[in-house]
């Protein structure tokens, strides 16, 4: 792929370093002129230090031939206007950061692909860590529900089940689904209605209702 990655700063460099590391064919555009250069001697790409909101610039980094161009600045307003001349160029993937989440809707108004504040993103990650040890790994989907990934410990009231046994006593409700389960050295499996649910597997679930306690006490985790 050909992409375009506006900034390289505390987002865009790690991009940089994964997109280059996998062989994309990269051009970065950056303000800074300290930090262009950094990139310019660090990574096999081309480095453009000028205002990427400025459309002679993203003609410049060959715009109308990118498969993909990424915002990353720490300024909404700037992602805002490099995103806008991206769609009018009509690059087939426009994605930004975005730091406020007051700002979420316009970005996707405008049919920009967002991802919020990763720093945000982290410091989820951290307090979750902490607060629900059993969660090996999670993803939020909308507002409550999430997809994650949890093992079943010993005296959990669903081991030893089946899954239909285990929904038909009540134990697994409609909002709760296991969609995979990984046991061991084998490969993660689809799972049936006859699958049996063992101590030590590790399921990855969706919730509606997201991770609660009463979700996790189902795969004995009483402790979140």
């Amino acid at each position: 792929m050909y992409i375009i990655i506006v900034g390289a700063g505390r987002i865009g460099t790690p991009l940089i370093d994964l997109a280059t590391g996998s062989g994309h064919e990269v051009v970065v555009i950056e303000t800074d002129k300290v930090a262009a250069d950094r990139i310019a001697d660090e990574y096999d790409c081309i480095v453009i230090n000028a205002d990427a909101t400025r459309m002679s610039t993203l003609d410049d980094a060959d715009v109308d031939e990118a498969d993909a161009l990424i915002s990353t600045t720490d300024r909404d307003a700037t992602n805002v206007m490099v995103c806008l001349l991206a769609k009018k160029r009509e690059v087939p993937a426009v994605v930004s950061v975005v730091h406020d989440p007051d700002h979420m809707d316009l970005f996707k108004e405008i049919g920009i692909s967002t991802m919020e504040n990763p720093s945000r993103l982290i410091a989820e990650h951290l307090f979750r860590a902490v607060v629900r040890p059993s969660i090996v790994d999670y993803m939020r989907i909308g507002e409550a529900a999430e997809v994650f990934e949890i093992t079943i410990d010993e005296d959990a009231p669903i081991a030893g089940k089946t899954i239909r046994e285990a929904a038909a006593d009540g134990t697994l409700q409609g909002e709760v689904l296991i969609v995979a389960v990984e046991r061991g050295e084998d490969e993660p499996v689809t799972p049936q209605g006859n699958t049996p649910l063992r101590p030590g597997d590790l399921l990855t679930v969706y919730s509606a209702e997201g991770a609660t306690p009463d979700v996790t006490d189902i795969f004995g985790h009483y402790e979140d």
